[in-house]
């Protein structure tokens, strides 16, 4: 298969496989940057490598000793079994400008400022979700991407997800749930932190100015790093913009959606007021586009109303009903016709060292392995991917807006052509986060 027919087969929309990816490469490697060496980089970038002859050229990340750690293993997985260079500042790393390729994977504070800068310095770009801390943020990013004419993807892999295209198109696109008017998203993991350890000086192999960037300073404290600053409404948008967002993306994928009209929100912290943590621990939405209601519940204890889908989306239609999660689906029809179950489908047979790769979660995989194929295809297309930046900005506001509105009190209304809340100046005000000196916040 030549690269014309590699494009021209995608769009008809066959399957991708590695195979189809490596056809597609160029006799050169890209060069590749990872800024953010923690537990989603080296993931990211390891999905990366097991599709495509990538050269993993430079690796960037506050953290020397979690920096260091990641230079070899990229040492171990790459072909070449090249040291990729190091750095501790991400501007020093695109100051060369010698990348094709850059991953930001970064806590979510962190990713406005690398992903504008990596456009700027020539390269395409690999960005987590959820891409902004704010909305303005997420302006300048869309902003960036089509000023420099990059491909940039985002991190919301539900969309390259085997069983959840399957789901898709044998049930959404035939119209065999009917007409739907609801659907319910929610997520009831116990994830939120309830410790509520002292701080403490930061660890002497942490750049902890570095790491705080232009996000409030606070106090190191040992819940915020590695992994669970999460707790702290400082560096992202809680469960909502960490959580919701998937699920809210997987729905506006699969039913084609826009921008919500309206936004509303309730909750706060109702059970766990003893935790360190300042994110909520009970949360709803309803996200209204006009006949299509999406209703979001988040609840950091009790169990889950259905076991088997702890953190999913349920579409209900005036014939049937189409659950679906991260390892399953269940489509169920009102009166005559057979229940349908799929689950994820992993592929440790063919990637074995997916089963032993120290914190995978192994059956997200496929999922990122299919968003990097189909990230390379819009590469060497120059066309958009599926989580174009301007989708995950849509994604991503919409959850911030929800934070806003629960913040606020009220129901927020959303203007997508002027990008601004309709009639609330109080909550226009609120889509710019202040950014710390010497930082500055991006702009469109």
């Amino acid at each position: 298969m030549n690269r014309r027919q590699f494009i021209q087969a995608s769009g008809a929309g066959l399957a991708l496989t590695a195979t189809d990816a490596l056809a597609l490469a160029d006799t050169r490697a890209r060069r590749v940057g990872l800024i953010g060496c923690g537990w989603y980089g080296k993931c990211d970038l390891f999905r990366l490598l097991q599709v495509a002859p990538v050269e993993v050229v430079a690796l960037c990340d506050v953290d020397k000793q979690m920096l260091a750690e990641a230079a070899d293993l990229v040492s171990q997985r790459q072909k070449s079994g090249k040291k990729p260079r190091t750095h501790g500042d991400y501007r020093e790393m695109l100051k060369e400008k010698d990348l094709d390729i850059v991953l930001v994977d970064t806590p979510d504070h962190w990713h406005a400022l690398p992903m504008i800068a990596a456009c700027e310095a020539g390269a395409d770009v690999w960005v987590q979700k959820p891409i902004s801390v704010d909305v303005v943020e997420g302006q300048a990013m869309v902003a960036a991407a089509r000023k420099h004419k990059r491909v940039v993807q985002v991190g919301t892999q539900r969309r390259s997800t085997p069983h959840l295209i399957e789901a898709r198109d044998r049930f959404l696109k035939p119209g065999l749930l009917g007409t739907i008017g609801l659907v319910e998203i929610c997520c009831y993991y116990h994830m939120r932190a309830r410790e509520n350890p002292p701080d403490s000086k930061p660890p002497e192999y942490l750049d902890y100015e570095m790491w705080t960037g232009p996000a409030p300073m606070r106090p190191y404290n040992e819940l915020v790093h590695p992994r669970r600053w999460r707790a702290f409404m400082e560096y992202g948008n809680g469960i909502m913009g960490d959580m919701c967002i998937h699920m809210l993306d997987t729905v506006r994928w699969m039913l084609d959606l826009g921008w919500p009209r309206r936004i509303s929100s309730a909750g706060g912290i109702l059970v766990d007021k003893k935790s360190k943590a300042n994110i909520t621990d009970t949360q709803s939405a309803t996200f209204d586009f006009d006949n299509l209601q999406v209703n979001w519940q988040h609840r950091t204890y009790g169990q889950a109303p259905d076991p088997k889908y702890p953190w999913g989306a349920t579409f209900y239609g005036d014939k049937g009903t189409l659950k679906v999660s991260v390892n399953s689906y269940d489509f169920t029809p009102i009166g005559r016709g057979k229940a349908v179950h799929g689950d994820v489908v992993m592929e440790l047979d063919k990637y074995p060292v997916d089963r032993t790769e120290k914190d995978l979660e192994r059956h997200v995989a496929p999922a990122i392995r299919g968003h990097m194929i189909d990230f390379l295809k819009a590469i060497e297309a120059r066309s958009k991917p599926v989580a174009d930046i301007e989708q995950g900005h849509i994604s991503t506001a919409s959850c911030i807006l929800a934070n806003l509105s629960q913040r606020l009190g009220r129901t927020l209304t959303w203007d997508p052509v002027k990008q601004q809340v309709v009639g609330d100046a109080e909550a226009n005000k609120l889509l710019r986060r202040p950014y710390r000196k010497p930082w500055i916040h991006p702009e469109v």
